[in-house]
């Protein structure tokens, strides 16, 4: 089944609102928010969660104060300065702790445990869109790309159990691994882009991507009339690309208010924002069909 990743090489582009009203635009879908360490989507769809779930992942190393002698090998084989002497006994500083597993291999009063590190919770919830799949990671934790990878297969589970016949997801900022994660294997990638120097090099960056993962890419350029010059730099570099141009869209307060509302900007009434979605959309469907038939 098609799976669709809306993406952008930076924060700030308007990601997550496309994102809502494409998920508007769609029907029922089964919606995922990969972006695992800043998820905001939730703040336009309202989901209401019928499971949660812990998530687990790597390793912490904890001293047991009962056991430590206080000999200092821990403190000696720590590469990372995680581990210090307390009075009689070590102490290993969480948010310092690698997880490599060094000190516990090597403590000659096996006074060290090391059971995994509670990273995060990801639920599955009911939206007005259809149904959804997102996380939240602790402040400071690691492993989002494992995460990423768990809400894609969750997000695959019940497009098969519900029916849907599309995938919808909100990818990561960026290009580091939660994207790898939510890229490799997605049928089309849908970059949100602004008409900026640095929104047309994080654009670059984001294309050598999905051509390293082979999948398509197509763009929106958010907020297309604000620097002209730069908006058609894009035109043009999609155009010597081969890149699929879904849309211009122009600077317009109607995102912020669909935001304060809480709905998707499409659900706010007619404008040439919801029109230009909506014939992004249509493209995106387009594109959808031909890599499935593919």
């Amino acid at each position: 089944m098609p799976e669709i990743l809306v993406v952008s090489g930076k924060g700030g582009t308007g990601k997550t609102s496309v994102t809502a009203a494409l998920a508007h635009l769609a029907g029922q879908a089964v919606i995922c928010d990969l972006d695992v360490d800043a998820p905001d989507l939730h703040l336009l769809l309202a989901p209401k969660p019928w499971q949660e779930n812990d998530f687990y992942s790597g390793n912490l190393a904890v001293v047991n104060p009962d056991l430590c002698t206080a000999c200092g090998e821990c403190v000696e084989r720590c590469r990372y300065g995680a581990v210090s002497l307390a009075g009689e006994a070590a102490r290993v500083a969480p948010s310092s702790c690698e997880g490599c597993g060094v000190c516990v291999h090597f403590c000659p009063a096996g006074a060290i445990d090391f059971p995994q590190r509670y990273c995060g919770r990801w639920f599955l919830s009911d939206t007005r869109y259809g149904p959804m799949a997102h996380a939240q990671l602790f402040p400071g934790q690691e492993n989002s790309g494992r995460l990423v990878a768990l809400l894609r297969a969750e997000a695959r589970k019940l497009a098969e159990e519900k029916g849907h016949g599309i995938i919808l997801s909100d990818g990561p900022p960026g290009i580091g691994c939660p994207v790898i994660s939510s890229l490799s294997g997605a049928s089309l990638a849908v970059a949100v882009t602004e008409p900026t120097l640095s929104g047309r090099h994080d654009l670059t960056r984001l294309a050598e991507l999905c051509a390293h993962f082979k999948t398509p890419l197509a763009v929106i350029i958010n907020k297309a009339d604000i620097n002209q010059g730069e908006a058609q730099e894009l035109v043009e570099y999609c155009e010597s690309r081969g890149y699929p141009l879904l849309a211009r869209l122009p600077y317009d307060t109607a995102f912020t208010k669909a935001m304060i509302a809480g709905k998707a900007v499409t659900e706010m009434g007619d404008s040439e924002i919801a029109d230009g979605l909506q014939q992004a959309w249509n493209k995106i469907n387009q594109l959808a069909a031909v890599k499935k038939a593919a």
